[in-house]
Parts: structure tokens; C-alpha cells; sequence
């Protein structure tokens, strides 16, 4: 069994257009004013581009088998178009790094899309709804198979194209930004499945004979309960909270097309607005061929569940992806929710969406590739009790899961540090290790949970309750020491900005007021 972390590129790396990187969305779309929390940016966020080496440290600290990256296209590729240009400063930066983690015995686990399409593919193709996506990235991910592929054995495709998609293109919460409601995510959507089909074949064809890794997806998605587990509409409703998540990409890889109830609702409610055909697109029966049996590996990222009933949405006009489901969902107010109002810790949850992906796509082998906790206090937190409370009950519910039979051979834990966390700023932190972005080093500091998650990979998982109450003592314990060191950091931090601000503009005034006493004492004298 893999335990891990992971991280994404422009979550992490900053150095936005250092070296010969080109811009990506998310550079445009966090560079326009009111897009991302207080107007924050990922330009330099955790300086990830500069301390690869430290960062690897840590991972050592850990002791952890495996860490997920994601690798940024407009880095080795500037315009997305791999005729135009390529970046060798890019490519030798992702070298070194996967080539530091081979020498510390750390496996890399490497996407080639976490969401930071190069800016000029969105400027000049519109980006995912356009077909075109489909070749360019092809030719990108073949490049990372041609330079990368000799060491690096496990490859994503994409990370939660979901949020891609929805976020993206319906409600414009996320780069690029646009709201094409009812239309838009589905188009995205189908051009990164398609996308997504074409790399693992390239992979199979070209690559695989001679490099012998796998090629999978990493699908987010929560786990929808009926409120009424008794009332068949509930159920229903339940069922099709995970098909219109998880059932949009799985769907079509596992079995070849979208979810029945996907094409039934999306179907019928495109026809009640007058439309000849349905906003869901289709795939003809030669794409459904090609498109089926497209991953060696499915990842999983996991992070909370809701209660759902069925809620009809009367015929409306704009349509949007949210009212196709025709259902609403609701939480428990006791579900501990220790950060932000959408992540309730609800362990139960996850593994009955592991054994729901056993059932419907025959029981696949599964990384768990995000799964974490947030907390959105803004002083910092180190003794972060319930991110050890989340991690214990997540990873628990993964041992039943694999005592139902569930075929998951890996857990990475989100996020090694904290970062950019795209809308939200540095308003939520999910790393294990907290990071002082005001202290321009932007050192690293490590939370209680770093302590009780080298526990739990060394022995690898659970022993007796006794000893993992003793783990969760001496977590605490170490955080109160290293909370006392960070707020004599803070205050160092604190006076060097006084010293270097404050102390030139006094230094400055100074002399404003010589200068004007001294030609006020000249024109007396005169």
C-alpha cells in the first residue's frame, strides 16, 4: 500500500514568469480584479519553483512512498503548441525534480493537467470547448512521455475535470472565467474525455512497450446519501447526485458512454426548451469503442458527502447543469465542519463511494489521490487537532473499504503544504506544513498532523487503539514547541518589515524637513 502527498503546480510553484514560462488561466484570470479572494494571486505563492530541495525534505521527514505533482504546460510548452516553442529551462526544472525524488526513494505521481491551461490556447481556441484542445495537449503529453516517461511510471491524465468544467465554463468561479450556463461545462467536459482517450492510446501505442507505466484520471467527487433511505425518489436522486460527478468522466472510460440518467434528464429538459438536441453531446459509436477501457488506474480524490432529495426545477429558460439534477442537497449540522462551510467530515461516506465505484465499474484498481481537510483561521493554526480527527476516520473507512474487497492501493494525503487555493486565496489552508507567505523565505512549519501521519505510514496504518491515542498526545505535544518558534519567526518577520519600511521612510522625511527648513532659513537670510 502507497501513502503519499500531493501538490499541483500552480498551487504551489510560483515564479509565474520566470525562465521562459508562458501565462497561464489562471495568471489572467487571478491578474483581473474581484476574481480571487482580496485580489490574491499564485505569482509567487509557496516559491515551490525555488526550494524544490526543501520541499523534498520534508517528504523524507515524512517518510512517504509516493508525492503527486502536476507538471505546468505553459512552463515547458510557453504557447500550448509544441511547433512554437518549448522551453528547455521548463523541462530541466521537472527533471531535477523527479530525479530528486528518485534519489530519495520517492515514487512520482505525476499529472499533466491541474487545471493551468496555457493563457494563449483560451485567447486564441477558447480553450476546452474547443476540439482543437484535443491534438495540442496530445502533443504535450507526449512530450512529457518522450522527456519524463523513462522514470516516471504513473501518469494522470487530469485532475478533477469536474471543477474544470463546471467551475470553468458553467458558473466562472474558476479561470478562464466564463458562464456559459447549460452548455459550456458539457462541451468541456467532452473534450477533455475525448482528450483524455487519445493520450492513453498514444501511451499504449507508442509508449507503454518500452517504458511499462500506467495512465489513469484523478476524479473528484463527494458521496450523495438519500435523506429518506426508504423513499425510492430519494435513492434515486442520490444516485444521480454521483452519475451527474463521478458518472460524467468514470461513465464513459468504465462503460463506454454518460450515465443513462445523465443523457435521460439532460435529454428531456433540453427538449422542453425547444431545442432539436441534447446540451449533453454524444460520442458515436467508434468514439464509444475508443473511448472505453481508457484507464489503468482510476484516482480518487475525496473530501466530503451531503444528504440529497429529489427537488424538481420548474421549465426555466436558462438552464444550467445544477438544475438538470433536479435535486437539492443538505447537511447534517452536527457533521464536524472545522473549515470552510462545504467540507463536513463525514468518513462513512467515503467508503461507500469506493464500494459504489467497485459495483458499477468492476472494481478497479484505485489511488486515492486527494483527501484532506481545510481550516480558514487566519492566525496560524499548528496544533491542528481535527485535520489529525479527519485523517484518522478517512483513512479508517479506506481499511473497510479494502475489507469489502475494494481494489485501492494507495492514499495520498492533500496537501503537503499550504498554498494558492484558486478563488479562495490564501484563504484556505490545506497543507500539513504551514507556510508564513507574509516572510518573503516563506518558511515551512509543521502542523501536529505532520507528526501523526509519519505514524501512521510507518506502520502502515492502525495498531492498537492505545498507541494511536499515544501518536495523537505526541503530535500535540510537538506543535505547542514549534507554535512557540514560529511566533519568534512571525515577530522577527514583523520587525525586519518594520526596519525596512519604516525606518527609510523615517530616514526619508528626515531629510524632506532638513531641506525645507534649511531653504526656509536661506530665504531669511536673504
Amino acid at each position: 500500500f502507497l501513502w503519499g502527498v500531493g501538490s499541483s503546480a500552480y498551487q504551489t510553484e510560483g515564479a509565474w514568469d520566470k525562465d521562459g514560462k508562458g501565462p497561464s488561466i489562471w495568471d489572467a484570470f487571478t491578474h483581473k480584479k474581484g476574481k480571487a479572494f482580496r485580489n490574491e494571486t499564485g505569482d509567487s505563492t509557496c516559491d515551490g519553483y525555488y526550494k524544490v530541495k526543501d520541499d523534498i525534505q520534508l517528504l523524507k521527514e515524512l517518510k512517504v512512498n509516493h508525492y503527486l505533482l502536476s507538471i505546468s504546460w505553459p512552463r515547458i510548452m510557453p504557447t500550448g503548441i509544441k511547433a512554437e516553442q518549448l522551453n528547455e529551462k521548463g523541462i530541466q526544472f521537472y527533471n531535477d525534480t523527479i530525479n530528486s525524488l528518485l534519489e530519495n526513494n520517492i515514487t512520482p505521481i505525476v499529472s499533466l493537467y491541474h487545471w493551468d491551461l496555457p493563457q494563449v490556447l483560451q485567447e486564441k481556441y477558447g480553450g476546452w470547448q474547443n476540439i482543437s484542445m484535443i491534438n495540442y495537449f496530445n502533443d504535450y503529453a507526449n512530450l512529457c512521455f518522450e522527456k519524463f516517461g523513462d522514470r516516471v511510471k504513473h501518469w494522470i491524465t487530469f485532475s478533477n475535470p469536474w471543477a474544470v468544467a463546471e467551475k470553468g465554463y458553467e458558473t466562472g468561479e474558476h479561470a478562464p472565467g466564463l458562464k456559459l450556463g447549460g452548455c459550456g461545462a458539457y462541451k468541456a467536459a467532452h473534450h477533455i474525455i475525448k482528450t483524455h482517450a487519445k493520450v492513453w492510446h498514444s501511451y499504449n501505442n507508442t509508449w507503454r512497450r518500452e517504458q511499462r507505466g500506467m495512465v489513469g484520471i484523478s476524479l473528484t467527487s463527494g458521496w450523495g446519501e438519500p435523506v429518506d433511505p426508504h423513499s425510492q425518489t430519494d435513492r434515486d436522486a442520490a444516485e444521480r447526485y454521483i452519475q451527474f460527478h463521478l458518472g460524467w468522466f468514470a461513465n464513459p472510460i468504465y462503460r463506454g458512454d454518460y450515465p443513462e440518467v445523465m443523457k435521460n434528464y439532460v435529454g428531456r429538459k433540453s427538449a422542453q426548451q425547444g431545442l432539436g438536441t441534447s446540451r449533453l453531446p454524444t460520442f458515436s459509436v467508434q468514439e464509444k469503442t475508443y473511448i472505453k477501457g481508457t484507464s489503468d488506474f482510476l484516482g480518487i480524490g475525496h473530501f466530503t458527502t451531503r444528504y440529497v432529495l429529489q427537488k424538481n426545477f420548474p421549465f426555466l429558460q436558462v438552464s444550467s447543469y445544477h438544475t438538470d439534477r433536479d435535486l437539492a442537497e443538505l447537511v447534517d449540522p452536527n457533521w464536524p465542519a472545522p473549515g470552510p462551510k462545504w467540507l463536513y467530515s463525514v468518513p462513512w461516506g467515503f467508503r461507500r463511494l469506493l464500494n459504489f465505484i467497485k459495483t458499477q465499474y468492476g472494481n478497479p484498481l484505485i489511488y486515492v489521490t486527494e483527501n484532506g481537510v481545510s481550516e480558514t483561521v487566519q492566525c496560524p493554526q499548528l496544533c491542528d487537532e481535527w485535520r489529525i480527527q479527519y485523517l484518522k476516520g478517512y483513512i479508517n473507512e479506506i481499511l473497510k473499504a479494502l475489507n469489502d474487497g475494494v481494489n485501492v492501493k494507495g492514499y495520498t494525503a492533500w496537501s503537503l503544504l499550504d498554498k494558492f487555493e484558486w478563488n479562495k486565496g490564501f484563504s484556505e489552508r490545506f497543507g500539513l506544513y504551514h507556510i508564513d507567505f507574509k516572510n518573503k523565505n516563506k518558511p515551512r512549519y509543521p502542523k501536529a498532523s505532520v507528526d501523526y501521519y509519519k505514524k501512521i505510514i510507518s506502520a502502515n496504518g492502525f495498531p492498537n487503539p492505545r498507541e494511536v491515542e499515544n501518536w495523537h498526545r505526541k503530535a500535540m505535544d510537538t506543535c505547542s514547541a514549534t507554535h512557540q518558534h514560529l511566533a519568534a519567526d512571525s515577530l522577527i518577520t514583523h520587525m525586519e518589515m518594520v526596519t525596512e519600511i519604516v525606518l527609510p521612510t523615517v530616514f526619508t522625511l528626515c531629510i524632506l524637513i532638513s531641506i525645507v527648513l534649511l531653504i526656509f532659513y536661506l530665504r531669511n537670510h536673504s
